[in-house]
């Protein structure tokens, strides 16, 4: 096997030039470290019927969606997501806004911190630092304080875990701490199995190297539905390269069609994200379309959520989906640091 294919520690090394990979295998002590911060920030308990609003974007909006589907029917109250400038209609002083930025610069949190003020919901940042820190301490606004020298994407722990404590804090879902600190071993456990010490024919080696070369587009349902969100993300900043994600059922009532003509246009892949819980009908869904996918001349993967409890289950296909970008970078020899093309984006933005 050549270096270039190899996915061995040297190779990955030769390619990994900023440590990345560093971050991808810390998950487990990346999610202890953050219930210590949390509670570091002395949040006080307050009760909000209004429900909780997340808002972020990109790597920071994540937490949010995962810690919607790990409390299922344990939130007792509405999780919203914020992806933009402004917060829902409805949200009012009996809502709580957890703003979250890794930077504190992101401009369309910094909006949302803003609208939050202006209809008195009660609000925290999570951040590392940046202008919403700067305002928030301004405004006597409790801050959960995230550690320097991540990407924002490679900060997931913090973000799931700030916002499973914040919604247990103001009544809108169950306390998890317990089931935090199992999962950690869980995932400790996954990364000895998957990282680049692991075999060569490990299941996120394996996986990447079906997937390099082909547009990948990751399927999700139920519980995996903002994983395979995740995976897409990670596959486009990570390795650069499109990848696309899609749920079912919806992929079956209009996607599913698109991929007659696949072929016709490159190479084209489908990655399934099972769980065990997972509707008995929407399991039944995955095995026929992957079967018409394959018919079609693409790469089919279907792979298994690993755990007992919702949050191992999502967090096992998370580190999953990190480690199969990374080594989809790897086998493209790029970097998968840098993300030029979103900061030319920012400075463009902030210089008009």
């Amino acid at each position: 096997m050549t270096l270039a294919r190899s996915l061995s520690p040297d190779a990955v090394a030769e390619v990994d030039v900023s440590d990345y990979i560093r971050d991808v295998l810390g998950l487990p002590e990346q999610l202890r470290d953050a219930l210590w911060r949390v509670e570091a920030a002395a949040l006080k308990p307050r009760d909000s019927p209004g429900g909780l609003v997340v808002a972020g974007m990109g790597g920071s909006a994540v937490g949010g969606a995962l810690a919607r589907v790990v409390l299922g029917d344990r939130a007792s109250r509405p999780i919203a997501l914020a992806r933009g400038y402004a917060l829902p209609a409805w949200t009012t002083p009996d809502t709580t806004v957890l703003c979250a930025s890794y930077s504190g610069n992101t401009e369309e949190t910094l909006a949302t911190f803003e609208a939050a003020q202006a209809v008195g919901a009660h609000l925290i940042a999570v951040t590392a630092g940046g202008k919403l820190a700067e305002q928030a301490r301004a405004d006597g606004v409790p801050i959960i304080p995230l550690p320097g020298g991540f990407r924002p994407r490679s900060a997931i722990a913090y973000a799931l875990v700030s916002v499973l404590e914040v919604a247990a804090l103001c009544g809108v879902g169950t306390p998890l701490r317990s089931e935090i600190d199992v999962a950690a071993e869980n995932v400790g456990r996954l990364t000895r199995g998957w990282g680049p010490t692991a075999p060569e024919d490990s299941l996120a080696k394996t996986m990447a190297r079906s997937l390099s070369g082909t547009i990948p587009q990751i399927v999700g349902a139920e519980l995996t539905a903002p994983v395979a969100y995740r995976w897409k993300t990670q596959i486009n900043e990570n390795a650069k390269l499109p990848a696309f994600a899609a749920e079912l059922p919806e992929l079956d009532h209009n996607e599913l069609v698109g991929w007659e003509r696949a072929r016709e246009l490159g190479n084209f892949s489908a990655v399934f994200l099972d769980d065990s819980d997972l509707h008995p009908r929407i399991r039944q869904r995955i095995e026929l379309t992957r079967g018409l996918i394959a018919s079609r001349g693409g790469v089919t993967l279907r792979v298994d959520s690993i755990g007992e409890t919702r949050l191992e289950r999502v967090l096992s296909l998370v580190l999953l989906g990190d480690l199969v970008a990374f080594y989809l970078a790897v086998l493209g020899s790029v970097d998968p640091t840098p993300v030029e093309a979103v900061e030319s984006l920012k400075a463009a933005l902030a210089g008009g």
